[in-house]
């Protein structure tokens, strides 16, 4: 008995000797089990990871692919769109009638080659014509001989200011605002009312868009039928005096002049010379000597 008790007391404590620092005693095969599934989920969990950032790399690059194409293909178009410099295109947001439009451009190559030349400093005049309808979206622009570039954007200004300062009670052309908008008038400052859209300043951009612009001396006239207006014409390209002689004249045989009134002589909007010193109430100072009076701009003659 004695013995065996020894015998006992010298068989070493298995958790005293691990923790002295010998050799782990070696796992069942119940733990061994559970630690091979345990790595074997970690390596599954780790190709799983790598296969899910491939296929978001994917996403991404497949995204900016599209985004890249899309960004070119809207590039290529708006390049090809300012190359073609056609500003006569037709758009949806003009609500004259096209040939309206057409008939009334007609008329600007009729005018322009008439014998008294409008008064003006070439001859043929040189011009820009644009017409707005009568909520101000830009429905043409056109050009003939080799006008001021500049003059374009002044065009399409001045049919927005007589289309936009005309109604069914009375009409004003630009020629008419000018007195009224200089210092010390009493419309002075109208010019910075409604800028002109710069975006728009390049050629063949700007149709169905409404670009704005306030310019107060002669060369626009609104555009009536039935005595409502249904929109501007503007002209530019000239002297003041002569731009306004060839709007009105094309408005007039375009058959779009039946103004319900105006300021201007026989009731018309017929421009107003200032007889002596700074013009006054609705008139224009004179630009040349040659320019033609109310009277004779009414007179067109033969071309």
């Amino acid at each position: 008995m004695h013995n065996g008790l020894h015998h006992l007391h010298e068989i070493p404590d298995q958790r005293d000797t691990f923790v002295a620092g010998n050799s782990p005693p070696a796992f069942n095969s119940h733990e061994s089990f559970i630690s091979l599934a345990v790595l074997s989920f970690v390596h599954l969990l780790a190709r799983s990871v790598c296969a899910v950032k491939s296929i978001i790399r994917r996403i991404v690059m497949n995204k900016m692919l599209t985004v890249a194409v899309a960004a070119f293909c809207i590039a290529s178009f708006s390049h090809e769109s300012r190359a073609s410099g056609d500003d006569d295109v037709p758009q949806a947001r003009c609500t004259l009638p096209q040939g309206t439009v057409a008939w009334v451009e007609k008329q600007l190559r009729v005018v322009v080659n008439l014998s008294d030349a409008n008064g003006g400093i070439f001859k043929p005049n040189r011009m820009w014509a644009a017409i707005v309808d009568r909520q101000g979206h830009l429905c043409s622009v056109i050009v003939t001989g080799d006008a001021w570039p500049g003059s374009r954007a002044i065009a399409i200004a001045k049919a927005y200011t007589a289309n936009g300062f005309s109604n069914d009670a009375l009409a004003l052309s630009t020629a008419n605002l000018y007195a009224a908008t200089q210092p010390g008038g009493s419309l002075y400052g109208l010019n910075n009312s409604n800028p002109f859209d710069a975006r728009f300043l390049e050629q063949g951009s700007g149709i169905g868009h409404t670009l704005g612009g306030v310019i107060t001396f002669g060369g626009g006239v609104a555009l009536y039928a039935g005595r409502k207006v249904i929109g501007g014409l503007g002209v530019s390209g000239d002297s003041a005096c002569a731009d306004h002689a060839i709007a009105y004249r094309m408005r007039k045989l375009a058959g779009l002049d039946t103004v319900p009134g105006g300021e201007g002589p026989n009731n018309t909007d017929n421009i107003v010379y200032s007889t002596s010193g700074s013009p006054t109430g609705f008139e224009h100072p004179h630009c040349f000597p040659s320019d033609l009076s109310a009277a004779k701009i009414e007179q067109i003659p033969s071309h």
